[in-house]
């Protein structure tokens, strides 16, 4: 895969240290990469959702461009922003498909079988108010637990592997898999709630 080249990292290297001509190579190098994880975060979205695969990508390349100061640490440095950059569109469309509805035909949601967090599942299976509760719970979380919040979001949205996050934290395997697990139980817990 092209996004595993050594290439790839020399241009972000390049990029960190404001060489925009970087950006403009690194672009057809990642963005098969981009596109994937574009999918597989809208794979089950409703069809009459107006955010596509490629919209999600460019909008996500859009505040990209935009982030400044950032010291890309390699490839899953830039796909873990990356993931976090798609979450928050998510997020952020799922709030205006919500709020425009006002709640007059909003049903209670059992959030302790809306999803399962054992496996690293496709977020994009979620409704919008799943994907809002989800998003208000990891708020709460990385309150408590910074770390913990980070290791959902890489494996839960980012669709990274428990060594690939464990490379991104800088963190072994056995403390990502702790956290891992013991985040899933408080978010279960969280959701259980609301």
């Amino acid at each position: 895969m092209a996004s595993e080249s050594p290439e790839v990292t020399e241009l972000l290297r390049a990029w960190s240290n404001g060489d925009t001509g970087a950006v403009e190579k690194l672009t057809p190098l990642v963005y098969k990469e981009l596109l994937r994880l574009a999918r597989r975060n809208m794979r089950n979205e409703h069809p009459r959702h107006t955010l596509q695969a490629t919209a999600l990508v460019n909008e996500a390349y859009l505040r990209l461009v935009d982030v400044k100061n950032i010291r890309w640490e390699g490839r899953l440095h830039f796909f873990a922003v990356c993931a976090q950059i798609m979450r928050r569109i998510l997020v952020d469309a799922a709030r205006a498909r919500v709020s425009t509805k006002r709640g007059g035909q909003l049903k209670r949601i059992d959030h302790s079988n809306s999803f399962n967090l054992c496996e690293v599942p496709d977020a994009s299976t979620m409704r919008a108010r799943e994907l809002i509760a989800l998003d208000d719970a990891l708020v709460e979380l990385a309150k408590q637990d910074p770390r913990k919040r980070q290791v959902v979001e890489l494996r839960f949205f980012g669709g990274l592997t428990v060594e690939e996050t464990a490379e991104v934290l800088k963190i072994s395997a056995q403390s990502v898999l702790r956290d891992w697990k013991l985040a899933k139980i408080w978010l279960t817990r969280e959701l259980s709630r609301q």
